[in-house]
């Protein structure tokens, strides 16, 4: 039998098979394979979770923050879902002349985002005027410094905090409502990332205080592991030499990015801001907090594991040990980073589940609908 001629390159030379050169491409093949046919899962399940909402004969005036990022795209995604369930919308944000604008136009309602830097002068000549207006606190309870001066101009007061319902009710704010904000389907799905986004273990945040001191606890051991944190102020850690290559300092990224190193970890941290850190917060009434922060909802909605630490009210949004996983201690973390780690199909089936809900519960388009349910009853 004539034997097949050896593959020869451009010049002519024998081309050599290296064993690594194979395994590596074999390897690959796999992860892909198996990348794709969870990613294919997910947008399976993702595809039933898709519904109409229903559209609200009603004008609002949505005043976005105005601030930049980290807030735009809140902005956006609160834009894009009132966009999508009232007939008309009108958008400006809290550094143009609110109330003028208003008063030309005479919409249904104001809703103010944020508030932080609005002047309040508006939605008091609004409010002479007849004009509904209502307002969206998005960082409670860590600025009720400032908070407390602006909720009772407003009609409407909306809280992504529980405890500070009773707080602005008890300032004479005569109708207040717990919201919490969401995850936008828009980035925060299930996506592709790239390999060099791919890591076992993931956090993204700022190094506060109260992070500070637990991860100093844990580092040693996140530094035996293919460990990802990206945000400002980790150079506070006490091992901070011992972790520098696994951290992305000083970084701020949007939230594509951040969706796509969610959707590549195997387990994201989730850790909240201390209510008492002195040194950042504007909280002089020592309001605590009981409610889950809006990472909850977008690391959900990447169908990624969550481990995060408990707040209270985190039992109405998601079950622990269901569709999330939750942790008390540095060494349960590290516990349940192992079990997590060698338990794919559990980790995957919490993590689809918690997509799930999210997609169905805890997107702005359902938060936005719950509003106008309130301002708009019937």
């Amino acid at each position: 039998m004539r034997k097949s001629p050896r593959k020869r390159n451009s010049r002519g030379r024998k081309l050599v098979k290296f064993p690594a050169v194979s395994r590596g491409r074999a390897d690959g093949f796999r992860v892909g394979w198996q990348h794709g046919h969870w990613f294919g899962q997910c947008e399976s399940v993702l595809q039933r979770t898709i519904r109409p909402y229903g559209l609200k004969q009603a004008h609002v005036m949505f005043v976005a923050t105005g601030k930049g990022f980290p807030y735009s795209p809140i902005d956006e995604s609160v834009a894009n879902a009132l966009r999508g369930q009232v007939t008309e919308l009108t958008i400006t944000d809290s550094q143009q002349p609110v109330a003028d604008i208003a008063l030309r136009i005479r919409p249904d309602i104001v809703i103010v985002l944020d508030g932080l830097q609005f002047n309040v002068i508006h939605a008091e000549r609004m409010r002479q005027a007849g004009i509904r207006t209502a307002i969206w606190f998005t960082d409670d309870p860590y600025y009720t410094d400032i908070t407390k001066g602006i909720a009772p101009f407003f009609d409407e007061v909306f809280t992504l905090e529980l405890v500070c319902v009773d707080y602005y009710r008890q300032l004479g704010c005569p109708s207040v409502h717990y919201l919490p904000l969401g995850a936008d389907p828009v980035h925060f799905r299930p996506r592709n990332p790239l390999r060099s986004q791919r890591h076992d273990i993931c956090f993204i945040g700022s190094a506060y205080w109260n992070r500070v001191e637990f991860f100093n606890q844990v580092t040693r051991y996140l530094a035996t592991k293919d460990t990802h944190i990206s945000g400002i102020w980790w150079e506070r850690l006490r091992d901070f030499k011992l972790m520098q290559s696994r951290i992305g300092l000083g970084r701020w990224m949007g939230p594509e990015e951040t969706a796509n190193m969610y959707n590549g970890a195997k387990i994201v941290i989730n850790m909240h801001r201390a209510t008492d850190d002195e040194t950042f917060n504007n909280n002089s009434a020592g309001i605590t907090a009981v409610s889950p922060n809006p990472r909850t909802f977008e690391i959900s909605g990447c169908a990624t594991l969550q481990l995060t630490d408990i707040r209270s009210d985190l039992v109405s949004f998601y079950t622990p040990g269901v569709d999330i996983v939750t942790y008390e201690s540095p060494q349960e973390m590290v516990e349940k980073i192992g079990y997590y780690l060698t338990h794919e199909d559990e980790r995957r089936a919490i993590a689809m589940k918690s997509m799930h809900r999210t997609m169905t519960e805890h997107t702005y388009s359902s938060r936005i609908e719950k509003m106008l349910s309130i301002l708009f009853p019937g």
